[in-house]
């Protein structure tokens, strides 16, 4: 059984709708009370001398159709249950309750069950002498000899043209021509790396781990390649090149970025700009989204759709509307950058050398290095799985500046600070700033005179101020503690690493954090495991001891 958040499968797709209805910012829509299993959502200011504009399919598709309803856009929407088509029923009551003596145009993706039921209903209503023409959008181009093209998110750009037509006054032969018109310029293809949950189903996803289908169906239906998960320019560039071979760069473009459900803002933006430094960029005069249009339920995907621009789709594009799901249309820029006047300046230092403490910062880097993955799987169980990479991250940092000679190793203090301020670019989330502050800390107690063990266990006791921590609360600082004031007392190394062995075996058994992320979690989640930071202490003080005992 799938996860889903809901009630009742049954009462999905009408308490959806309610949800919708209430937090509308535009107090202009009502739900049809057209009969039983009828969900009709319609807009209150029509004014049926115009020609009504009438879309809808399956749900799962949000903010597609219900989204769109409103002035500027559709007339109604109808919709049906998760991925299936309205009834025949519901469109006729739609078409019979919006239409005036202008007419109607429905405007239909490109599937079976869409073009069956709006098609015998348009039969139906013109039976009872409304006057009512249908358009198909077809604008799926990942296999271009495919004679039924699918209809994806490059209908939501129909639904504007053509909603702004009527909302002009235009007659239904003009509206549907319009429509016709702008179903001949749109193109889409999409990508998933993961196919959807359906709402009580089990529903097994088909793509494997590490690849992602091209021009998968917004219903997930097979798409037409699978490929290993590529860089993100990669993928792009060969999803532009499949565009541009139905758009060219003759002429402007409008571009739709659109989220099939499960891709997050971050990865938008980084899609955003990657497409937006492709070639696509050139003839793109007019950028819609990133957003949400035309979704999948939670796919993750997304979508790009491009449609030449006339003036006539441009006007109608930047007309404004009274809709919730329709996003901002915008003109692409270059990013600004402003000069900054004034700049943190580094610890002011020179470059030294000194073999043994190079040799023994190699060590620790090269330590905390070789653990990323080990301290990752740990930190996944108590944590959120980066404790390696954040600690690798900062090692990596300094062994960049140890290999290029840019530390002063020979002068204690300096390093202690520099080190620290590396730490603190490199290593994420708060670790590298508690570091970073126990290095800086301890490089001013050495400028100020103290031996190195007083000046590190200085340096801890003020992360531990800052950071909250204390011995029992399982983090490093119980392998840190016992393992410095040893080292002050001139233990040897051995005796050391022992003391932070010992510090992180003990974090194993107990059994409620009291700082960290771990603090989240239940006694049953960290009842055995050791934490990654402590155990990270554990193997930097086990290898210099090794080394140099």
């Amino acid at each position: 059984m799938s996860q889903f958040f809901m009630n009742e499968k049954a009462d999905l797709v009408n308490e959806a709708i309610e949800g919708v209805l209430r937090s509308s910012p535009f107090d202009n829509l009502a739900q049809l009370d057209a009969g039983q299993d009828i969900r009709i959502v319609a807009r209150r200011d029509w004014d049926k001398r115009r020609v009504a504009i009438i879309s809808g399919g399956g749900a799962g598709h949000e903010p597609a159709h219900v989204g769109f309803v409103g002035k500027g856009m559709l007339t109604a929407a109808v919709c049906g249950d998760v991925f299936a088509s309205p009834s025949v029923d519901a469109v006729l009551s739609a078409i019979i309750n919006v239409t005036g003596d202008a007419g109607c145009l429905l405007i239909v993706k490109n599937y079976t069950g869409d073009r069956l039921n709006f098609g015998l209903a348009a039969e139906k209503a013109r039976k009872l002498g409304y006057r009512v023409e249908l358009v198909t959008v077809r604008d799926d181009v990942s296999l271009p000899d495919n004679p039924q093209p699918r209809g994806v998110a490059g209908t939501a750009l129909v639904h504007k043209i053509a909603g702004y037509a009527a909302e002009q006054g235009k007659s239904l032969q003009e509206v549907t021509g319009i429509a016709l018109e702008a179903i001949n310029h749109v193109a889409s293809i999409g990508v998933a790396f993961s196919s959807c949950n359906i709402p009580g189903e089990s529903t097994p996803d088909r793509v494997k781990p590490g690849t992602c289908e091209l021009g998968m169906g917004i219903h997930g239906e097979p798409g037409v390649e699978t490929l290993p998960v590529k860089r993100s320019r990669e993928l792009v560039s060969l999803m532009v090149d499949k565009l541009l071979c139905t758009t060219g760069t003759a002429q402007p473009v409008a571009l739709l970025v659109n989220n099939l459900g499960g891709f997050s803002m971050l990865e938008m933006s980084l899609l955003t700009r990657e497409v937006l430094c492709s070639p696509l960029a050139k003839a793109t005069e007019l950028l819609v989204g990133p957003a949400t249009v035309v979704s999948a339920l939670d796919m993750k995907g997304f979508s790009l759709s491009a449609i030449t621009l006339t003036e006539a789709f441009r006007e109608a594009l930047l007309a404004p509307v009274e809709v919730a799901g329709w996003p901002a249309v915008v003109v692409p820029k270059q990013p600004g950058v402003v000069t900054s006047g004034r700049r943190i300046t580094p610890h002011p230092s020179t470059p030294s050398e000194n073999g043994t403490v190079k040799a023994v910062l190699a060590t620790v880097c090269e330590t905390l290095r070789d653990a990323e993955h080990e301290l990752n799987a740990l930190d996944a169980r108590v944590g959120d799985g980066d404790t390696g990479s954040t600690f690798a991250a900062g090692a990596g940092r300094v062994a960049a500046a140890l290999a290029k000679g840019m530390l002063p190793l020979d002068k204690p203090d300096d390093l202690m600070i520099v080190v620290g301020e590396h730490l603190a670019s490199a290593m994420g989330g708060s670790s590298g700033v508690l570091m970073s502050i126990m290095f800086h800390a301890c490089g001013q107690k050495l400028a100020a005179g103290s031996t190195l063990g007083e000046s590190l266990v200085y340096g801890l006791g003020r992360m531990q101020f800052y950071g909250g921590a204390d011995i029992g609360d399982r983090t490093m600082v119980d392998a840190l503690a016992p393992a410095l004031a040893l080292y002050r007392e001139g233990a040897p190394l051995s005796a050391v690493a022992d003391a932070a062995q010992a510090g992180a075996e003990s974090t194993c058994v107990m059994t409620k954090a009291r700082a960290g992320r771990s603090s989240y979690l239940s006694r049953d989640n960290l009842d055995g495991v050791k934490d990654p930071g402590a155990y990270a202490v554990e193997k930097v003080f086990a290898a210099l001891a090794n080394k140099y005992a």
